[in-house]
């Protein structure tokens, strides 16, 4: 199995906008992804993220150097929203699953890369 995290860009005010037969269609289609997801694979954690105005950033530097800014990095008219980590046989079934999500997203599939010499706590 290879590991990949599924990012998912949106429009924010997409979801604000849409009725509930809207809402329940994005419901529906990630459940489709999960169930797609649990038979062919697994998915190790997902969630919902809270839009990039609440965002806090941490800027390139050394210790206190570092800059903090609130709000995200990029100005974008997509921003994250959400993301599965999720262990698969191949990219094509990665794929595959990212197409059952909302057709309103843009969806990013992004391998997992092991760093030797480094393990995860």
């Amino acid at each position: 199995m290879k590991r990949y995290v599924v990012l998912i860009a949106y429009e924010p005010e997409a979801w604000e906008q849409a009725n509930e037969e809207e809402r329940q269609e994005y419901f529906d289609a990630h459940h489709a992804f999960e169930a797609h997801v649990a038979e062919h694979g697994r998915r190790l954690a997902s969630g919902a993220l809270c839009d990039a105005d609440v965002a806090t950033t941490v800027g390139k530097g050394v210790g206190a150097e570092r800059t903090v800014t609130d709000g995200p990095f990029a100005e974008t008219a997509e921003q994250i929203g959400g993301y599965y980590d999720v262990e698969l046989p191949d990219l094509d079934t990665a794929i595959a699953a990212a197409r059952l999500l909302p057709s309103a997203y843009t969806v990013e599939i992004r391998p997992v890369m092991r760093i030797e010499g480094y393990e995860q706590a």
